[in-house]
């Protein structure tokens, strides 16, 4: 018997060139193929009807070229915008939002000033009507009427907060059943800052606590011996029991209510004494805050260009770098 006839092959044709039926099969016989041939033809004059109207507007650009030009042109956006926004935060404040203790007055309160000038937010704690209604008036400044001495209080103030400074100091002055906000405050605000999450925190102390005890002239030490106990109290806290946290303590020398040299440094040196000005000392602690080489550093501030009998010392000590 005779082996049934074939049909005729025909020319391989890509699967999305043939056309469809409403069955979804693809189309196999000479005149369904004459018809796909019709349609690709088509096509090709569709084509080339539309790159010559291209060519008319842009003579010597093809399509490629088009869709390459566009895609360029995108990524070139894309990276103006991405600068722009790295730009942006380069130039933003480290902290936007910093919470301060001791801000009512001496270097505090110029801690305040530097910060606002760097763009920084600062939440104030404060616990006089005077002193809140004059930081009340200061743009960018938040007041939180507040006292040390309550835990509460500083924790309500602090919260929201993504740094903190503190330079609260009592002096000399006479103390209430024996506490003084040099401890009781500053380890309010220390304890604060733990709970609440804010890993940056500056503590300003004073030469004479700690590893500086040397560098202070005897008579000296002995007047400020309760204050300087009081202070290296509130240092051991952070320094012993808030490993995980972000923290710097400095220790000026003696202060001055003069303006600033803008030769004071900060040092590692902790036989370093002299005298510092109050508004230099707050210039350093916001340097300090915003720069990445201070993480638990403890460093002394002094002026090296301030001549008095306790400032040989100062004269010859290295100053660290910040920057």
């Amino acid at each position: 018997p005779m082996p049934p006839a074939r049909k005729p092959s025909l020319p391989s044709l890509h699967p999305l060139l043939l056309p469809i039926d409403r069955r979804g099969a693809s189309f196999t016989t000479s005149h369904d193929l004459a018809a796909a041939v019709g349609i690709m033809v088509s096509s090709a004059i569709l084509f080339a009807l539309l790159a010559s109207t291209c060519s008319a507007f842009a003579p010597s650009t093809n399509m490629l070229d088009l869709v390459s030009i566009s895609n360029t042109a995108q990524r070139h956006r894309q990276h103006a915008f991405s600068s722009n926004l790295s730009m942006m935060a380069a130039d933003g404040p480290k902290y936007k939002k910093v919470f301060v203790a001791g801000g009512t007055r001496g270097v505090g309160r110029a801690v305040i000033n530097e910060l606002i000038s760097s763009g920084s937010q600062v939440v104030a704690l404060v616990r006089g009507d005077e002193a809140a209604a004059e930081l009340s008036a200061v743009e960018g400044v938040t007041v939180a009427r507040g006292d040390a001495f309550d835990y509460k209080s500083v924790e309500g103030a602090m919260d929201g907060c993504d740094a903190a400074v503190t330079t609260m100091g009592q002096g000399t002055d006479a103390v209430e059943d024996g506490k003084r906000v040099d401890y009781v405050g500053n380890n309010n605000v220390i304890e604060a800052a733990g709970i609440l999450g804010v890993t940056r925190v500056v503590l300003v102390t004073s030469i004479g606590c700690g590893s500086s005890k040397e560098a202070a002239p005897p008579t000296v030490f002995e007047v400020l011996k309760d204050v300087l106990a009081a202070k290296e109290r509130a240092e051991n806290v952070l320094i012993k029991y808030y490993t995980n946290m972000n923290w710097t303590i400095i220790r000026p020398g003696g202060l001055k209510s003069e303006p600033a040299t803008g030769t004071a440094i900060l040092t590692e040196h902790s036989l370093a004494i002299g005298s510092i000005h109050r508004e230099d000392v707050a210039n350093l602690v916001v340097k300090a805050l915003n720069s990445d080489k201070t993480e638990r550093k403890i460093l002394s501030a002094v002026d090296p260009e301030i001549s008095s009998a306790a400032n040989a010392e100062a004269s010859s000590v290295d100053a660290f770098v910040l920057a």
